[in-house]
């Protein structure tokens, strides 16, 4: 689906009056039941292959794989089962072993309708975040990326953390901003360390206010942190002016498996005998 096909249906959800929901997809059978479902994107990167495999989604960010290289073999279990959702990679814009063109244009020969910028520096702060931008693997790679993207006019939905961050994307072209509260909470990995929804709502609305002002036409979500069920979404939604979505990972794939199949075996366990 090219770029133009996919924000024209997503521009239709919204004339409708209906939520633009995003869905992170770490297996075939993910993005099967996210399109079943009804979601607008589907996203793979190298988070969701760990996630589904019982680790925390930070393991993502972590030297435990080439995340680029995990993306491009995820599609070949994904792209071939999604009917007509589009389909996103995330690609880590810091990767020094990568021409960022080159990638991004075999992301876009095989099937991607777009990109999203993870792993992503966006979650490391405090001094080794700082070490980071001073050495050259700052998050400004990321923002090159999306431009890069949005110049071989594929969907960007790039995740921000901060005003400036906001700013930066919508000024590479962004299409989707999705402003991140971090590591989403709840269920047997999730993070228990969180801002609270109310603190999530001044944030996101700030985010979505700046980029905005660079570009009205964009689309702007929310995503991560204490955001993690239906409820948390519409509390923020209610609370917002201008965010019309929500994308989640953890909470489309890893949540619900982990609720429905623990209680399936409780079920099987309770056969008499």
């Amino acid at each position: 689906m090219t770029r133009d096909e996919a924000l024209a249906r997503l521009r239709a959800q919204i004339d409708a009056g209906k939520p633009i929901i995003g869905a992170g997809a770490g297996t075939g059978l993910s993005a099967k039941c996210a399109e079943a479902g009804g979601a607008d994107l589907i996203i793979i990167y190298n988070s969701g292959r760990y996630r589904m495999a019982g680790r925390g989604s930070l393991s993502g960010l972590l030297p435990y794989g080439d995340a680029n290289e995990i993306v491009v073999d995820m599609a070949k279990e994904v792209l071939p089962i999604v009917e007509e959702t589009p389909v996103l990679a995330g690609v880590c814009g810091t990767d020094p072993f990568r021409l960022m063109p080159v990638l991004v244009e075999e992301l876009k020969r095989i099937g991607f309708s777009g990109v999203q910028n993870f792993p992503t520096v966006g979650l490391f702060d405090g001094t080794f975040r700082q070490n980071l931008e001073e050495t050259g693997m700052g998050y400004g790679l990321e923002v090159d990326m999306i431009r890069v993207a949005h110049e071989a006019d594929m969907l960007t939905a790039p995740y921000v953390f901060d005003p400036g961050e906001a700013k930066a994307m919508a000024e590479a072209g962004a299409d989707v901003l999705v402003p991140h509260m971090g590591l989403t909470t709840g269920g047997a990995i999730g993070a228990e360390t969180a801002k609270t929804l109310d603190d999530c709502v001044p944030l996101i609305q700030e985010m979505h206010d700046v980029a905005k002002r660079v570009n009205p036409e964009i689309i702007v979500l929310c995503h991560g942190g204490p955001i993690a069920e239906p409820d948390d979404a519409a509390y923020v939604l209610e609370r917002t002016e201008g965010v019309v979505g929500f994308f989640g990972a953890s909470s489309m794939e890893r949540l619900p498996t982990e609720v429905a199949m623990t209680e399936n075996m409780k079920r099987f366990k309770a056969i008499p005998v």
